[in-house]
This record gives structure tokens, C-alpha cells and sequence, in this order.
């Protein structure tokens, strides 16, 4: 596999000949569903060079988890209380570059995608993928490669760059609570003429009639 592809059809990694000392990959595994971290703990622990040395259920745990564990890779979930694996990326970017991030989810989104890569992640595959194949992405985003899964690539390179502005972005992700224009200006600390603006100005982007529409399209591409 290249740069930027899937592992799929790739030939596994060769196991360390006897006498070599190289230490296994240590993994951190983010992901608030508990059964899905157990299975790929359960996965991921049996190959021979990889080894699952932390494990956290919140986005804003990984960081701190990831310093004390000395994790090499850290396959982070992106709907997590607490922090977004997006964000977290992001973070483990800044302050832990030694840790690189691997994006596993079911959330195969173009926009994740883009805003997870221009975060700092290494890698970004679903959930879906086969044990094997997701061995082998740790191994190269481990290596210094850039692993993301073909589909979306493709995707993401068709659909664009995210069009949204962050305070657009702010705004529509109020919206998606609900509430009135009001409402929303007290939560994001902006005049309600301000937030009508921005309100306005993501439904022309996103091709709709409400703020509401606007909302559900941007969340379906990943823009918010």
C-alpha cells in the first residue's frame, strides 16, 4: 500500500526474525463503547507485534492517557463525550507528537476525513475494516505513512473543502439543539442579528431552506 491508500490486498508484515528485540507498537484505544474497545483489544492483542497498553472511554482522557502509557499509536473514535476524536487528534498533535493518531470509525463521512487529516491525524479508516488490515494500518501510520481508506478519499476529493466558516459551523451545531434565534445568540455569546447572518449565510452554502436543513446536510458531510 502507498501513501494515502487502504492496506486492502497488501501482503502482512513479516514478524521480527528470531533474535531481534524490537519492541512491540503500544496502542491506546479511545472509544466510549466499551464492546467495541474489547473486541479490538481482543484483535489487535494478537499479533505478535502489537500490544494494547491503555484503553479510555472519553475523548478528553486520551491525552493524559497517552503521555502516561507512552503510547506509539492511538486509534481514536470520533463521536466521544467529553472531546471528538477530531479534536483529540488535534491535540495529541500539538503535545504529543511521538503518539500518532489513527481515526477508526463508523462515521465514514468525506468531511471527517478532511478535518481529521488537517488536524494532525496519521490515518483514517472505519470500522468495518478487517483485523487484519487495520494491523496493518497501525503498522504503517507507526512507520510515518498516511493511511486513509480509498472510498473516501475519493470522496472527499470530489465533494470539496469544507465551505463552512468556524463561526458558521458554531452556529449550525446550535441549531441542531434547537431553540430560537435567541436561544442560540445567549449560547454562542452573539447578537441575534450576527447569528441570522451566519444562519443565512450556511444555508446558501449548504443548497437549503432552513436552518434546520442546513444543519442535518452539514452534519451528513462531516462539516461540522
Amino acid at each position: 500500500m502507498t501513501d494515502a491508500t487502504h492496506p486492502r490486498g497488501t501482503a502482512p508484515t513479516p514478524e521480527p526474525s528470531a533474535g531481534t528485540s524490537r519492541e512491540p507498537i503500544r496502542l491506546l484505544l479511545a472509544d466510549d463503547q466499551a464492546l467495541v474497545r474489547g473486541a479490538l483489544v481482543a484483535l489487535l492483542n494478537l499479533e505478535p507485534d502489537l500490544t494494547v497498553v491503555a484503553e479510555v472511554g472519553r475523548g478528553d482522557e486520551v491525552v493524559e492517557a497517552a503521555l502516561s502509557s507512552r503510547a506509539d499509536v492511538c486509534l481514536l473514535d470520533i463521536e466521544m463525550p467529553g472531546a471528538d476524536g477530531i479534536e483529540v487528534a488535534g491535540r495529541l498533535h500539538e503535545v504529543a507528537p511521538q503518539c500518532r493518531s489513527l481515526i477508526v470509525t463508523t462515521f465514514g463521512r468525506p468531511g471527517y476525513l478532511r478535518r481529521a487529516m488537517d488536524a494532525g491525524a496519521s490515518g483514517f479508516v472505519v470500522k468495518d475494516t478487517p483485523a487484519r488490515e487495520l494491523a496493518e494500518a497501525v503498522r504503517r501510520v507507526h512507520a510515518g505513512l498516511r493511511v486513509v481508506d480509498p472510498g473516501l478519499a475519493t470522496e472527499s476529493l470530489l465533494g470539496g473543502p469544507n465551505p463552512l466558516t468556524d463561526r458558521e459551523r458554531q452556529v449550525l451545531r446550535e441549531a441542531i439543539a434547537g431553540g430560537t434565534v435567541s436561544a442560540i445568540a445567549g449560547r454562542v455569546h452573539l447578537s441575534q442579528g450576527t447569528v441570522r447572518n451566519y444562519l443565512s449565510s450556511a444555508i446558501g452554502k449548504t443548497g437549503t431552506s432552513t436552518r434546520v436543513e442546513a444543519a442535518q446536510v452539514a452534519q451528513e458531510r462531516g462539516w461540522l
